[in-house]
């Protein structure tokens, strides 16, 4: 049962890992949103870049499973995402950020255009869209992560929103 308002955050994050909607979070939630930003972006899968973003994606599914997937079962239950979440994120965030840092690393090199680690802010927003944002505050996250206003989102702005994102603080 989810009771504080911290707990509710969270489980309303369930959804955006959730990608096929079939009430639990499994590594094809994780592949399926390899191959649709491969898609978008016109990357191939057998790339260099189509390859680290499904070694990223599965580092991210093999991270997560070891917080959250408490029966083993390989797929993770909105109950056990709230309880892991809340019981081994909350009072350390940065290790959500570092289980996802291969996929977001690799998902920026997809959508980034001059091979720096950055990609555009409408890059970003398209990154953000493919994996479930509404477009509109796909459009507002993105230039949020731009706070100097040079157009490029680096590796770190990401970590760290994502990290915040989903382990919202009370």
């Amino acid at each position: 049962m989810v009771t504080s308002e911290y707990e509710r955050r969270i489980a309303a994050r369930f959804a955006g890992f959730d990608q096929d909607g079939n009430g639990y979070i499994d590594r094809e939630d994780f592949s399926g949103a390899a191959k649709a930003l491969l898609t978008e972006f016109a990357v191939a899968a057998r790339s260099d870049r189509g390859q680290a973003l499904y070694v990223g994606a599965e580092a991210f599914w093999q991270g997560m499973a070891g917080i959250a997937d408490r029966d083993g079962d390989q797929r993770i239950t909105r109950e056990e995402f709230v309880n892991g979440a809340v019981k081994r994120l909350r009072d350390n965030p940065e290790r959500f950020a570092e289980i996802a840092r291969p996929f977001l690393h690799a998902a920026l090199a997809v959508a980034g255009t001059g091979g720096d680690g950055t990609a555009g802010v409408e890059d970003v927003a398209r990154v953000l869209k493919v994996l479930g944002v509404p477009e509109d505050l796909a459009r507002t996250a993105a230039a949020a992560l731009d706070p100097d206003g040079d157009g490029r989102i680096g590796e770190e702005e990401v970590v760290r929103s994502f990290a915040r994102y989903f382990t919202v603080p009370e």
